[in-house]
């Protein structure tokens, strides 16, 4: 029985660090099984957390330029990750940071170069899992529903709150994921107001109250009315979302009130449209599973025909770094690890770029 033993990293639109996963994963009578076995994650200094944010803005020349450095940086993280902890390790899958994400016009981007960190770290490297589905015509996202089908298959509904809230669930004998909407990132760009990085526990948003008129600009942003597949990006967030919670004049504890509301209704009225039990279970993780308030407010709004799920701390913040581990093994594997029911692309791919360090 082959073990893949894999480092997994991951940089999500939430702006808050990269995680780093050390898992082995191996198929037992034809199921896929993992072990996570060593986690760690590094919070960007202000400074870096600038020029990933602002990266979007950057010239062709100058994007570039960083998106070398950035996959220098990963590979040196990598290096100091087995180091602290004597890993043996077959190769590293790495999603990333997206700067750009307009699958309507052909075009995604993540930054780190596959080719600079696999020199640095000189270990095969598997990346750039999403542009080849947007070749085919597809949105290049949600990519996690496939380790939501293969590890976490039990569960009615698998929600993951980052900087973007998505899903993915079962309907008809097809995996079904889309982007929902707004999550982290808006309360993130809230607490920045005050320079507090996040609102630990959702402390701040419990006191405050709902402003109603930027709840109902947040509720009629067009994209909720998109049929999926669908997919946002930090693009969309600065030209749509950013002057409605900026031109608020509130209270931050009202503006995190109000965004947790928002989310949670979105989250809900999808979970809704989409049940077909009368009973069913939800997991959820990313940054947001850490959220109190926003679990309650989420739980009170989908009533008692859904229960929340909220696992160990480990997998809500780990678990989009082990299936881009997953991703990896598939893609080596030579089996499907993208699928055309999410992301509407012409066909199933497996996907992902290799790189072998030089």
């Amino acid at each position: 029985m082959k073990i893949y033993k894999i480092v997994s990293m991951m940089s999500g639109t939430s702006l808050d660090g990269l995680d780093l996963c050390y898992c082995h994963i191996w198929k037992k009578k034809d199921k896929w099984e993992f072990e996570i076995k060593k986690t760690k994650s590094i919070a960007y200094s202000e400074e870096m957390q600038l020029e990933l944010k602002d990266s979007i803005f950057l010239k062709a020349d100058d994007l570039l330029q960083l998106h070398n450095t950035y996959g220098v940086w990963l590979g040196e993280q990598v290096n100091t990750f087995i180091t602290e902890n004597s890993l043996e390790v077959d190769f590293v899958a790495s999603h990333g940071h997206t700067t750009h994400h307009q699958p309507q016009n052909g075009l995604t981007f993540q930054i780190g170069s596959g080719q600079h960190l696999a020199n640095t770290c000189e270990i095969m490297t598997i990346c750039d899992f999403r542009s080849n589905d947007v070749a085919l015509g597809g949105q290049g996202a949600p990519l996690v529903p496939i380790g939501d089908q293969i590890f976490f298959g039990t569960y009615d509904f698998c929600l993951n709150l980052g900087g973007i809230s998505n899903i993915s669930f079962e309907a008809k004998g097809k995996r079904i994921a889309y982007d929902i909407g707004l999550a982290n990132m808006i309360l993130n760009h809230i607490t920045r107001k005050i320079d507090l990085a996040y609102d630990k526990g959702g402390g701040m948003a419990r006191t405050g109250s709902v402003n109603v008129d930027m709840l109902k600009a947040l509720n009629n942003l067009k994209y909720y009315a998109l049929p999926f597949p669908k997919s946002i990006g930090y693009e969309w967030f600065v030209e749509e979302v950013a002057p409605i919670v900026d031109s608020t004049k509130d209270s931050v504890e009202n503006l995190l009130h109000t965004a947790v509301h928002h989310i949670s209704e979105k989250v809900a009225q999808q979970i809704s449209l989409n049940l077909n039990t009368d009973k069913g279970i939800l997991l959820v993780t990313g940054g947001g599973g850490l959220n109190d308030f926003l679990i309650e407010t989420l739980q009170h709004k989908l009533g008692d025909s859904i229960k929340v799920h909220v696992p160990s701390k480990i997998m809500i913040e780990f678990k989009e770094a082990l299936v881009f581990a997953l991703m990896g093994v598939l893609r080596l594997e030579k089996e499907i690890n993208v699928l055309s029911s999410v992301t509407g692309a012409k066909r199933d791919s497996s996907s992902g770029v290799i790189y072998i360090p030089n």
